[in-house]
């Protein structure tokens, strides 16, 4: 993969080009997605990162194949037609598929074939999936053809990347994948575009696709033999909705961490267990980032040193660097599995043209990346129990360290922050019946030919639902602390006094009660927007990732 920097673009600058209707909670204008803005991102079938799909899925970079990837796909394809031309048994290509494996097609059926492969794994259902989880799964699949083992023509990946630079965008429906033999249901609804059938966004509208890409100026290639097969045999909307999810953890984990950091100068917190040294005699990196960061917000603050502290606090202050980097090291994994998928050969067969060899095997299994999506969501909700559990030291007199009861003076007559935490613990048990692992939950399918599936749509989709739900969780915290902190007369740190400032400018001060739900939508909103981590690594410089 090759990136052609554009170093004197703002950061973030084309995320007004993105409908905000139809993506999830980032897209949001003047965010900057990037840590680099690309001119282009050039196709290779190697060095794939997260960067680079978040920069075409959501920040509507240009994509382009390397003119030696066109060259392996000819190679490959070339390949293919001898093999077809000697009559030799190739699956998927001309023979049936799943339990049809057996069955051989003739030469007319072969011409037939991919178009009704097509039509019959289009059989998803629900809503349209977001955008930007398309537009990653058609950057990722576009990678893969780029290694030359695929067999399709290049018009096929020509189109896809054509399609991703004129912003046309397939109509495909985000449920029907279990996650094995690719994401077939999901990629077939994006494979019709190629013959001009199915729907497309475009330019804001739903169309059928024929009048879409003829607007954008697109001539569909239509499906010769492999190339149907080739364009959806991958658990490409998967590991693109992945990429996606990691992008938002990793910025989510730096607000949870300045949570932790506001509530802990609220409660006169002992920041022994915060000593970076600590950290580093048990040898995890995550906590050693966590504590490290926390420590950052907090640079500045009285509670170091003029504030009398506890000798020890409880588990869920004294833990979160334990905790938070925990979900650090389980999100770091969670890159580097989906990265290796990004750029790895997901079909089944694959052609090897150098060797002359056709093997079939199970590449599309989505289990690699079904598992480590299944933590990170998982690791997601432990850190939102954890923040819950912070919550409730605020709010509990008996362990606020003077705190008043529920975070307002006219206990009694008000009732302050109390149902603040009944809709945070709502929020968390819905994480946690979501965290129960998907990929154990194979039911067979194709007259058990596909005897184990890795249900890894499933994984991703309730990921992407724990961590819409995180914000809203964190959201209360930062509320609560921004609270709690007003209370208090010593001086916070200059990253607490930072996000401090941000709430502050969207939800007053609590004096007395009123409806909260406004104020709770609105927390929400700005961790979604990361408002207050943008203004916090502005004031005392970025935090650490992993």
């Amino acid at each position: 993969m090759i990136r052609q920097r554009a170093s004197a673009v703002p950061c973030g600058k084309k995320v007004m080009e993105i409908d905000p209707c139809l993506i999830y909670g980032p897209a949001v204008p003047g965010e900057p997605y990037l840590a680099e803005v690309f001119m282009a991102v050039v196709i290779t079938g190697k060095g794939l990162t997260v960067d680079h799909v978040v920069a075409v899925a959501r920040g509507r970079e240009k994509a382009e194949i390397h003119p030696d990837a066109v060259e392996r796909i000819k190679k490959c394809r070339t390949f293919l037609e001898e093999r077809l031309a000697a009559r030799e048994i190739m699956y998927g290509v001309n023979t049936g598929i799943g339990e049809f494996s057996e069955k051989a097609l003739s030469d007319e059926q072969v011409k037939q074939f991919q178009r009704y492969l097509i039509y019959n794994h289009a059989a998803g259902i629900g809503e349209p999936c977001p955008v930007d989880h398309v537009r990653a799964a058609m950057l990722l699949r576009s990678n893969v053809h780029a290694l030359g083992y695929s067999g399709c023509r290049p018009e096929i990946t020509r189109t896809y990347v054509e399609m991703l630079n004129k912003g046309v965008t397939p109509v495909v429906c985000v449920k029907g994948s279990v996650g094995a033999c690719g994401d077939l249901a999901p990629m077939s609804q994006i494979a019709l575009t190629l013959m001009g059938e199915g729907e497309v966004f475009y330019e804001n509208e739903r169309l059928p696709a024929a009048k879409g890409l003829e607007k954008a100026g697109i001539t569909p290639p239509g499906l010769q033999a492999r190339d149907g097969l080739a364009a959806i045999n991958g658990s490409n909307l998967i590991n693109g909705i992945g990429c996606l999810c990691v992008r938002d953890a990793e910025r989510w984990l730096k607000q949870a961490e300045i949570a932790a950091a506001m509530t802990l100068e609220a409660l006169m917190a002992n920041m022994k267990p915060y000593d970076e040294r600590l950290h580093l005699l048990r040898g995890f990196k995550g906590a050693v980032t966590s504590a490290r960061n926390i420590k950052k917000v907090i640079a500045g603050s009285d509670l170091l040193g003029k504030v009398k502290t506890r000798v020890q606090d409880a588990y869920s202050m004294r833990s979160t660097p334990q905790v938070i980097g925990a979900a650090r090291d389980q999100l770091r994994w969670t890159r580097e599995q989906i990265e290796i998928e990004a750029n790895g050969a997901g079909d089944n067969p694959v052609f090897l043209p150098d060797d002359k060899v056709v093997l079939t095997g199970a590449n599309f299994q989505g289990t690699p990346v079904s598992m480590p999506l299944d933590v990170l969501g998982a690791a997601i909700t432990m850190v939102c129990v954890l923040s819950e559990r912070r919550l409730n030291r605020l709010t509990n007199p008996a362990l606020s360290a003077g705190l008043p009861e529920f975070l307002t003076k006219g206990a009694g007559m008000f009732s302050g922050m109390m149902l603040s935490q009944y809709t945070a613990d709502m929020q968390i048990v819905e994480q946690k019946i979501l965290s129960a692992p998907a990929y154990v939950q194979s039911i067979p399918a194709a007259a058990d030919q596909e005897d184990f599936v890795s249900m890894g749509m499933n994984s991703a989709l309730k990921t992407r639902q724990i961590l819409d739900v995180a914000d809203g969780v964190l959201g209360i915290e930062l509320m609560a602390a921004a609270q709690a902190l007003d209370f208090r007369t010593y001086t916070p740190g200059k990253g607490t006094l930072a996000a401090k400032s941000v709430v502050r400018k969207h939800v007053a001060h609590l004096d007395e009660d009123r409806p909260l739900y406004s104020d709770h939508n609105a927390m929400m909103d700005l961790v979604r927007r990361r408002e207050i981590l943008d203004a916090v690594e502005t004031e005392i410089g970025p935090l650490e990732t992993y």
